[in-house]
């Protein structure tokens, strides 16, 4: 769970959220679109994180994030969430038709 929204605290002003948007090419922004961003930002920082943890209990590391991991996550593919589920295929034997 988010504490820092929860006590007013975030990661960045809402006004900071806006000028993402704005130096991105929009013109006018509404709250609802800054308010959606900054829900998208924290889903995405808590996946990022939640990766790198994966990377560094990998890596023997259990209370140690390090750089190497944040960008082992870069590399992966954390921009498709779905991707980041287990392939139920490559669990199951092969469905090759036999004639």
């Amino acid at each position: 769970m988010n504490y820092g929204v929860l006590l007013g605290e975030r990661a960045y002003s809402l006004y900071d959220i806006e000028q993402f948007i704005r130096e991105a090419g929009a013109e006018r922004v509404t709250e609802d679109a800054v308010l959606d961003l900054e829900h998208e930002l924290e889903k995405l920082t808590e996946l990022i994180a939640s990766r790198a943890i994966r990377y560094a209990e990998h890596a023997g590391r259990r209370k140690l994030i390090k750089k190497q991991d944040i960008l082992l996550t870069r590399r992966s593919s954390y921009r498709n969430p779905a991707s980041l589920r287990p392939n139920p295929s490559s669990t199951k034997a092969s469905s090759r038709s036999v004639r």
